[in-house]
C-alpha cells in the first residue's frame, strides 16, 4: 500500500532553515504529482505547495512562495521541502501528500498523507 514518510523537522530560529523529507513507497511514484500540506492545533490541514509527476512545474501557497522550494527525486521516490527565512507562522505540523493524477497538486484531505514532522519556529 502506499506509504509516505516525513522526516526533517525540528526547531528552527525566524529566519532560519529546515528541508524536510518524504520518502515514498507502493506506488509508481513518477506517475503522481506530490505536494506538502501543513495543519495546527484546531485548524484545518492548509495546502502548501505541490509540484508535478515529472518535476517540471511547482506550485505554493502565497505566503511561501519566495521562502519555500518544492522539489522531488523520482530515481529516489524522494519529495523535498525547503524551507528558508521561517517565520513563527510556519509553526506547523507538516506532511506530504500523493495526488490523484500527475498534475493534481492540489489533493483533498481524503487523499493520502503521511504521519507528518514538526515544524517549530522560535526564539
Amino acid at each position: 500500500q502506499v506509504q509516505l514518510v516525513e522526516s526533517g523537522g525540528g526547531l528552527a530560529q525566524p529566519g532560519g532553515s529546515l528541508r524536510l523529507s518524504c520518502a515514498a513507497s507502493g506506488f509508481t511514484f513518477s506517475e503522481y504529482a506530490m505536494s506538502w500540506a501543513r495543519q495546527t492545533p484546531g485548524k484545518r490541514l492548509e495546502w502548501v505547495a505541490g509540484i508535478f509527476s515529472d518535476g517540471t512545474d511547482a506550485y505554493y501557497k502565497e505566503s511561501v512562495k519566495g521562502r519555500f522550494t518544492i522539489s522531488r527525486d523520482n530515481a529516489k521516490n524522494m519529495l523535498y521541502l525547503q524551507m528558508n527565512n521561517l517565520k513563527p507562522e510556519d509553526t506547523a505540523r507538516y506532511y506530504c501528500g500523493k495526488g490523484e493524477g500527475p498534475f493534481t497538486v492540489v489533493p483533498g484531505p481524503d487523499d493520502y498523507w503521511g504521519q507528518g514532522t514538526q515544524v517549530t519556529v522560535s526564539s
